[in-house]
């Protein structure tokens, strides 16, 4: 079948995709060669999106309530409600919640409708919680929200910064792009972190600085940089705005003590950026996702534009989104805090952009933003609200008031192509939604760089896409300019927008594409927006034309107490995405980790008194969960690190989004999820167990559990209260194997039909349950013995692979360790030749080259 060129679903990279379909719900996944974000590369997560196409779990139909619904009644429906509450309440008694998975047509409908015909700027995007601060750092330092480098200076710098970025793990095609700079030009890297991430373990220096201390950090740099004259004079005469006083506005404390790191690494770290004029400073949700968040990256950018290192090749200031469509939704204005096409509220901007959509009102100023927003519905000031694309139930900071906040809503709508997640309980109407693979429509990424997703599938079952159930809605409210023929009609009024009345004042402007064609827009290839360098020979976007200089404050939480002494990170794991909607259909990408785990250095985990491998519960002012413990030196004293991924379609542990508070940061409105207060310690259940089964098995009832696929079927990981032999309610229907020892509290239990094995359940009041794999590797087999799979083992004793390094190829710990030892591998290129892992998408590559006994850079 044809081969369709699209983009990855994901990160902000942007990655091009080839996809082959090869059946209705099937394709071969491919890195696009030509595509200039990736050149053929993909990761673990892009690599199997194959795998996560399927029609399991989707959103066929309307539904209102619980009745399935036609789309007219639907809409209908929706459309009166809101113009109800408007009439009622006014505009801003009603709220849209977007997403950076939406396409930039989606969010350009959405932001028109809200802003320029319902007259109010409530809408806000799950962006908010990954770059609003970069964002308005942007805005303070060049006048407007643009991203001062490419990809391509990656390869070009001399010295690499990582500032709160685990890029082996949350942009692996960077960081690949990254490895092979550092091979064929030997560029220093620098990876600024709280934890030792595999991104860490690579660079030549890693700074596990204290959480929130980046201000400090940088201030320091840049005192140290004017008082060794290194500050360039002609960029900040000539470029620059300096405030009165900026200078003494910069601290001299003891930076090293601050950031609780040696004064010689910071040193080191002084004279690597002082050597290395061309220096790249990327940074990511370490930065973003803190109550300081703005001020972090506005040190960093002060930093650069006071030594000349930006709109030059390998040097700037680089912020790495976090989603597909970040960028593009904040082009066309989906942050409640901008207007549309990077404009603002000022009275003329206004103005034109009510002339321009020629609309019957314009909103006032800016609206709520996420934290906010959740707060109105809580407290009754917004009583409707259409959420698309996300699951704040699960990703919202304390997410037990998000829910709170959905409960109390009167009219909540919600597009989402799942049929079940968090959210979608709260919804009062389900509209469907398009997945990837079916939405037609452009992205933009980190880069700015403007890429096209195309449809491959066939739309299943009612689903439509995301900005014609907006258009349809505002018609139905009665408001004329809706009546896009298709997505390339949505993109042509966005590009004319980007350049109405815009006369060079703003940088985004594609008015250029404003009169493409349909036939053009479907071949579109991917174009980069301001160019490679944006400031290379250009005056900045403010009035002067100059960028600022912006006095920051280093303002270290102040949260932590007795009750709550220590301190917790939420992040991502390499291959899982969001709340695992997407990603949990995967088995592959379900193995790297199976459980949420709470990460804990073994000095801190000795005085909690937890243990690696057993379970602990966490616990902040705002919430509890519980986790399995993995005790690791790679991790700051006194720090926890959890993953955000598990939802209640998937654990009753584990959920980091309970965790962190309301707390954000002033300018932005961006929640800090990376520097909670925190406590800990063991939790002991009566009895730990696990289900294998082909079949999804029901919710258990139980403390904790958590739910993934895998190859064959499902694994549950399973400890609670009471009496173990309850479980046996999980298993299937039919005649089964049983043992049962009620003193010991052992319970184990196999179900056979035709000699395959359906499920088999182990539970214990001890800690000896079996190995999972095997048992994994037995469901559905023909040769499947009652006798062995009660044992928990075969007759003939198989090796253990252990715990799942390189997903492409199912290469175990275990496995790579043997094969380095034995076959004596010193190369990640070695061990790729002999037994394949790292040879495909390269995602573990980083995690094989820490297991060699030389350490080596990685070089792909």
């Amino acid at each position: 079948m044809t081969t369709v060129k699209t983009t990855c679903a994901y990160c902000g990279v942007g990655c091009g995709v080839l996809a082959t379909p090869t059946g209705a719900r099937s394709a071969t996944i491919a890195g696009d060669p030509e595509h200039p974000a990736n050149f053929g590369k993909l990761c673990s997560k892009g690599a199997h999106l194959g795998e996560t196409i399927g029609l399991e779990d989707r959103l066929f139909h309307p539904m209102i309530g619980t009745r399935q619904a036609s789309w007219d009644d639907a809409l209908d429906h929706v459309a009166q409600r809101f113009a109800a509450t408007i009439a009622e309440y006014g505009p801003d008694s009603v709220a849209f919640y977007a997403s950076g998975q939406m396409l930039t047509e989606d969010y350009y409908v959405a932001n028109k409708l809200m802003k320029g015909f319902i007259g109010t700027a409530n809408i806000d995007t799950n962006s908010r919680l990954c770059m609003a601060s970069a964002v308005a750092a942007h805005v303070r330092a060049f006048g407007e929200d643009v991203v001062p480098c490419s990809y391509d200076d990656l390869d070009a710098a001399d010295l690499i910064v990582l500032v709160g970025s685990n890029t082996a793990w949350c942009h692996p095609v960077i960081w690949q792009r990254i490895e092979v700079a550092r091979a064929a030009r030997g560029t220093k890297l620098v990876v600024i972190d709280p934890r030792r991430t595999e991104t860490a373990e690579r660079a030549d220096l890693h700074l596990a600085i204290a959480p929130d201390s980046d201000v400090a950090l940088f201030t320091g740099l840049l005192a140290h940089m004017r008082s060794s004259w290194r500050l360039d004079g002609t960029a900040l005469a000539e470029r620059v705005h300096v405030p009165d006083g900026f200078w003494k506005t910069l601290p001299n404390p003891d930076v090293a003590r601050t950031c609780d790191i040696a004064p010689a690494d910071l040193q080191a770290f002084y004279d690597l950026f002082a050597d290395h004029p061309r220096t790249i400073t990327l940074f990511s949700q370490g930065v973003n996702q803190s109550t300081s968040g703005t001020d972090k990256a506005n040190a960093i950018i002060n930093l650069h534009l006071a030594t000349g290192r930006i709109g030059k090749p390998g040097a700037g200031p680089f912020s790495i989104t976090g989603q597909p469509n970040a960028m593009g939704g904040r082009e066309v204005g989906g942050l409640a805090s901008t207007l549309a096409a990077h404009m603002g509220f000022s009275d003329a901007e206004r103005d034109r952009a009510q002339r321009f959509w020629q609309s019957p009102t314009i909103c006032s100023g800016p609206g709520f933003k996420a934290v906010d927003m959740f707060d109105a519905m809580a407290k009754g000031k917004i009583k409707a609200v259409w959420i698309m694309a996300t699951n704040p139930a699960v990703s919202m900071p304390d997410a037990r008031m998000a829910r709170v906040a959905l409960a109390n809503c009167p009219f909540v709508v919600v597009s989402d192509c799942i049929a079940e997640t968090d959210t979608l309980r709260f919804a009062q109407v389900k509209l469907p939604a398009l997945g990837w693979g079916e939405k037609d429509g452009t992205v933009t990424n980190s880069e700015r760089r403007v890429s096209r997703q195309r449809a491959f599938l066939a739309a299943p079952g009612e689903a439509r896409a995301d900005w014609w159930q907006v258009a349809e809605v505002a018609t139905r409210m009665g408001f004329a300019g809706f009546d896009f023929a298709n997505a390339a009609s949505v993109f042509r009024e966005f590009a004319a927008q980007t350049g109405f009345e815009n006369g060079g004042t703003r940088l985004l402007d594609i008015s250029g594409q404003a009169t493409i064609s349909d036939a053009a827009y479907a071949a579109m290839t991917p174009f980069q927006w301001g160019g490679t360098s944006p400031f290379a020979d250009r005056a900045f976007p403010t009035p002067d034309g100059k960028a600022r200089l912006v006095p920051v404050v280093h303002a270290p939480r102040d949260d932590a107490s007795r009750a709550y002494p220590l301190r917790l990170n939420t992040g991502r794991y390499r291959d899982q995405w969001h709340t695992m909607t997407r990603t949990g259909l995967s088995p592959k990408l379900s193995q790297h980790r199976r459980e949420p785990l709470v990460e804990v250095h073994p000095d801190t985990a000795r005085r909690l008194g937890i243990t690696d491998g057993a379970l602990a519960r966490v616990e902040t002012p705002n919430g509890a969960s519980i986790f399995r413990v993995a005790v690791t030196p790679d991790q700051r004293r006194r720090d926890l690190f959890v993953p955000i991924h598990w939802s209640d379609q998937t654990s009753a542990g584990g959920r980091a989004g309970l965790l962190p508070g309301p707390d954000r940061d002033p300018i932005s409105g961006q929640p800090g999820f990376k520097n909670s207060p925190a406590r800990a310690g063991s939790y002991k259940p009566d009895w730990t167990g696990f289900l294998v089964s082909r079949e999804r098995p029901g919710i258990p009832d139980c403390v904790y559990w958590t739910r993934i696929r895998t190859a064959h079927g499902w694994l549950v990981e399973l400890a609670g209260e009471g009496d173990p032999a309850a479980m046996i309610a999980l298993m299937p229907k039919g005649e089964r194997a049983e043992m049962i020892d009620a003193r010991r509290g052992v319970v184990r239990s196999a179900m056979l039909a035709e000699g395959q094995l359906q499920a088999a359940l182990f539970v214990s009041r001890s800690a000896g349950l079996p190995p999972r794999d095997w048992l994994i590797g037995q469901l559905g087999t023909d040769e499947a013995s009652s006798f062995e799979v009660l044992a928990g083992r075969p007759a003939t004793p198989a090796l253990d692979r252990g715990a799942i390094v390189c997903v492409c190829f199912d290469v175990g710990l275990n496995s790579l360790l043997a094969a380095i030892t034995e076959q004596r591998l010193v190369t990640v290129e070695a061990v790729g030749a002999a037994i394949n892992a790292g040879t495909n998408c390269g995602s573990c590559r980083p995690a094989i080259a820490k297991l060699l006994p030389v350490q080596e850079s990685v070089h792909v």
